[in-house]
């Protein structure tokens, strides 16, 4: 049994500021540990199911957050920047679950601590199907391409409520209770770690259940940029079309290329935005 496991960062247990999260900055240290043991819990939670193969997909910032060395389960690690699937790298058919674990809220949706989807400072918004959507639905559309259930997300309470739409029973960890999008109500580190290894375990003794997200299809995704200049250059990718001054919209059958064409958008307006 194959686990693929997306790893971010802000949805970590005691997480609540950039600099907490960003390398470099004199506390990043300190939080990369505590990143490093929810996605090891995730992973002995997932194996004392029976799981079997972890591919570990670090997602977050430079994409290189994680000691390699230290990953439970003997996990492959997939690391560095420019991955043309970007948070989804590495998934394919071979699969037999997908877990997201220290995700966050959207930009556009409730208090979710450091909330942003993608880039923060180009994309205010994204609607799925004209559902708002954060990175965890943007990111089912490729687990449905390849037809892989998502079935473990962990993070605060907005995140673990934005993904339901798309991931219909998806099970559950949420290690903090957001105040505001700079604070949080976060369970004690070990407790958190406890929570995500019962979700894990739980998450691979049901895919028996389980089913590929609940994204029909064609699917279309609606962008609002903050500017007028980033709408303009999302148009230069084949099969994005204006829809008003500062929104841009793309439709298809194929979710993978639907995944990719807004990746490419990400990658495209970043240069401007940054």
């Amino acid at each position: 049994m194959k686990v693929f496991v997306s790893s971010d960062m802000e949805g970590t247990a005691g997480v609540v500021a950039w600099e907490q999260c960003r390398a470099g900055q004199p506390e990043y240290a300190h939080y990369r540990e505590l990143l490093q043991e929810e996605v090891n819990a995730a992973i002995e939670g997932a194996a004392a199911a029976g799981a079997e193969e972890f591919l570990v997909n670090d997602s977050h910032g430079a994409m290189a957050n994680l000691r390699p060395e230290r990953l439970s389960g003997h996990a492959r690690y997939l690391s560095g920047r420019h991955k043309p699937m970007y948070m989804m790298q590495g998934l394919d058919a071979t699969f037999d679950a997908v877990f997201f674990v220290s995700y966050h809220g959207s930009m556009s949706g409730g208090s979710s601590v450091l909330s942003h989807t993608y880039n923060p400072l180009a994309i205010s918004e994204v609607l799925l199907n004209g559902v708002p959507a954060g990175e965890s639905g943007i990111n089912a559309l490729a687990a449905l391409g390849y037809g892989v259930p998502v079935v473990l997300i962990t993070g605060d309470d907005t995140t673990a409520r934005e993904v339901e739409p798309f991931c219909p029973g998806v099970h559950r960890a949420v290690v903090k209770t957001s105040v505001s999008r700079f604070a949080a109500d976060s369970m004690h580190p070990l407790q958190a770690r406890e929570l995500i290894r019962t979700a894990a375990r739980a998450a691979i003794e049901s895919l028996p259940q389980a089913g590929p997200p609940a994204i029909t299809l064609p699917a279309t995704l609606e962008v609002t940029f903050r500017n007028a200049d980033l709408a303009e250059m999302a148009t230069w990718i084949t099969g994005v079309e204006r829809t008003g001054t500062v929104s841009v919209a793309m439709a298809g059958e194929d979710p993978l290329r639907l995944f990719r064409t807004f990746v490419t958008v990400v990658l495209l307006t970043r240069g401007i935005a940054e």
